[in-house]
């Protein structure tokens, strides 16, 4: 009896222990404020990201020239990849239709 009293108190103070956490997180570490006015608004023409296979694809001829870059060694960026994946997808479709007479 005495050691189920044990685990029901330990784990009573467990529950307080979290339940105060919880609510003194905000006072222990608040949340650092950002100045939204000092940030400078997202530019919508720059894109460092890679394109997508999807870009690619619709793209062909870039996907080619960019695969062709990527041996030669003068692109080297994510998009070789995708532009070399672009190309095998086109190239299946194309036979797919070719072996299918659509």
């Amino acid at each position: 009896m005495s050691q189920g009293r044990t685990i029901v108190i330990g784990i009573v103070t467990l529950a307080i222990g979290f339940a105060g956490g919880f609510v003194l997180r905000p006072v222990i570490a608040p949340r650092q404020q950002t100045e939204m006015a000092a940030a400078p608004p997202p530019t919508a023409a720059v894109s460092s990201e890679a394109r997508g296979t999807q870009y690619f694809v619709a793209n062909i001829d870039e996907a080619r020239q960019v695969v062709a870059g990527c041996r030669d060694g003068s692109v080297r960026s994510g998009e070789c990849a995708t532009a070399e994946e672009a190309i095998i997808k086109v190239e299946a479709q194309e036979r797919r239709k070719r072996f299918l007479g659509n």
